[in-house]
């Protein structure tokens, strides 16, 4: 498990919507095992077992089969709102969409299957731009909601930046529409509390990143949030099992390697993102 590969669409990650932590672990370890390149349909099964998840998420094994039947019967009902879904058809500013397909608890072998929506599936599978991979084992001991969240996040926006070390400022607004808390913690203190401070502190007790953030406000209100994080080299979570050379990322092996359409720049991450 400790060699498993999250790979993301960035649309789904800037995404507006809300699981629960058991519901998101289950998610991650499902994306988890799509294989690099590998085209799916609604009809491809995933099944996670009890001891699999028990063992990812250093449960007792009798927490891991509740955990597992609740997810059965909730997880169908949640969705993501995506933002500008079709870039060639901008009338469609959002498209909401289910998770999953179908979903099923099997009691006698304490497994859950379940298979991704259609509309889901182009963001989880042969991703070719536009996508953030890391380690599943880097967010499998977070205990908060919005840990894995933002660790997403800033792993996408260090993607973005092209730095190890970055920052970004969004408005608390924007931020609560990611994390499908709009109208939610009208008092700053009570976001802190909930949802910020316990996300930064899983991230940094728990993950390969180094992170802390800060306030900006407009008038007496406090309007804007900036993250400040790094990725600690020392902690860093291995991204492959190979033991071959890296390939060096050269301009002309960009220019070799670029998909029909990708632009220079978008081919450039996507390729340093494979060889990392």
């Amino acid at each position: 498990m400790n060699s498993a590969i999250v790979v993301k669409s960035n649309d789904i990650i800037d995404a507006s919507y809300r699981l629960t932590l058991s519901e998101q672990r289950l998610v991650l370890m499902c994306i988890s095992q799509i294989k690099k390149g590998q085209s799916i349909t609604h009809e491809n099964k995933f099944i996670v077992n009890a001891h699999e998840y028990a063992d990812a998420f250093k449960l007792p094994l009798k927490n891991a089969y509740k955990e597992l039947q609740i997810i059965a019967d909730r997880l169908y009902e949640r969705s993501a709102t995506i933002n500008s879904p079709y870039p060639k058809n901008p009338e469609i500013t959002h498209l909401k969409t289910r998770w999953i397909n179908s979903i099923a608890y099997l009691s006698g072998k304490g497994e859950l299957m379940l298979s991704f929506a259609p509309d889901m599936i182009p963001y989880i599978s042969m991703l070719e731009g536009r996508f953030t991979r890391y380690s599943l084992h880097a967010i499998t001991g977070m205990s908060s909601i919005y840990g894995m969240r933002f660790y997403e996040l800033m792993q996408k926006w260090m993607t973005q930046s092209g730095s190890q070390a970055s920052k970004k400022e969004l408005t608390l607004e924007e931020l609560k529409e990611i994390l499908e808390l709009t109208g939610k913690y009208k008092a700053i203190k009570d976001f802190k509390v909930k949802v910020l401070e316990p996300a930064i502190k899983d991230i940094n007790t728990c993950s390969d990143i180094k992170a802390r953030y800060t306030q900006r406000k407009t008038g007496r209100r406090v309007t804007h949030l900036t993250f400040h994080f790094q990725l600690d080299e020392q902690l860093r979570m291995p991204l492959n099992n190979s033991n071959s050379k890296p390939v060096k990322i050269t301009k002309a092996y960009i220019e070799q390697h670029a998909s029909p359409g990708e632009t220079y720049t978008e081919a450039k991450q996507r390729l340093s993102q494979t060889r990392r």
